[in-house]
Order: structure tokens, then C-alpha cells, then sequence
């Protein structure tokens, strides 16, 4: 599959360079006790969504793709987030959602990876927040996890 934003990759390296920059967070924070050096905002952003392309050979698409972040073998449009905390946050429904906690070492845990529908279900019935995202907690997203059939998941890259 053609990988228009990641070019030629080295699973191993690039799995080690996320490690290692959150190696340099820990040493930071040790450093200056008080501190965070969280990486946050579009570095998590972009950081999931290279490691979920990576992982389910997706296509990205380019940074800020209005309603999708790639596009799968079989042309399915996936929305990927990924945070660090215990929420996860949505403008629109998508067609397919793959959601990830980036985890210290540079790998990840997939908390979501299913239709968007079901997460979208979530939040009728109810207003839209004053920031534009409807936001869920993870542990509710594992419990739609269960939900999702294997037929239904996008499939881990061999």
C-alpha cells in the first residue's frame, strides 16, 4: 500500500524515537520537579496517528483532513485519535474510529478500533459542548470495544 506521508519506515526505529522522547520528558520533569513536559496537543495528535498508520498500514492523509485522518486498503475513511489521559474528544461522526492511548515506551494500547457510528451514539440527545467536541472516557470506549466484531475492526498490519 502507498504510504503518502510516512515514506519508508523502520517500525523498530521509530518506536524507539517516540521512547526515547518520552524518556526525555521523564529526565526533564526529574530535573525541574513542579514541571510537566507533557507532549500534547498536535505532537499526540500527530504522534497516534503515524503509529496507528504505521500498525494498520493506512494511507495518511494530509495533517488537519476534515473528518478523516486515513484511509484503509479498502478505501475506509478512519478517524484516529489518540491522547494520553483518560478521554478522548470528536467534532463529527466518523466512519470508522481507531482510538489509542500512547503509551511511554513508544507503542500504544488500542482502546477503540470500530465503526464511528457506535461511538456517535454516545452523544445524542445531548448539546454540543461550547468547544465543538463531544468528549468520552475511555473506559467507555473499551466497553463499545467488546461491541465490535472482527469483521468489523480495520486489521493489525503483519
Amino acid at each position: 500500500m502507498k504510504r503518502a506521508l510516512i515514506g519508508i519506515m523502520d517500525h523498530i526505529t521509530f518506536q524507539k524515537l517516540v521512547g526515547n522522547l518520552y524518556e526525555t520528558v521523564r529526565e526533564l520533569e526529574t530535573m525541574f520537579p513542579g514541571r510537566h513536559f507533557t507532549p500534547d496537543g498536535h505532537m499526540v495528535g500527530s504522534l497516534g496517528e503515524c503509529l496507528v498508520a504505521d500498525a494498520y498500514d493506512l494511507e495518511l492523509m494530509t495533517a488537519s483532513n476534515k473528518g478523516f485522518d486515513a484511509l484503509s486498503s479498502k478505501g475506509i475513511q478512519i478517524e484516529i485519535k489518540a491522547t494520553q489521559s483518560f478521554r478522548a474528544a470528536f467534532r463529527s461522526q466518523p466512519e470508522h474510529a481507531i482510538v489509542i492511548k500512547i503509551l511511554p515506551n513508544g507503542t500504544f494500547e488500542e482502546v477503540f478500533n470500530g465503526p464511528g457510528s457506535l461511538v456517535w451514539k454516545e452523544f445524542e440527545n445531548k448539546p454540543l459542548p461550547s468547544n465543538g467536541q463531544y468528549s468520552i472516557s475511555l473506559n467507555k470506549l473499551k466497553t463499545l470495544n467488546t461491541q465490535v466484531s472482527e469483521e468489523e475492526r480495520v486489521p493489525r498490519a503483519s
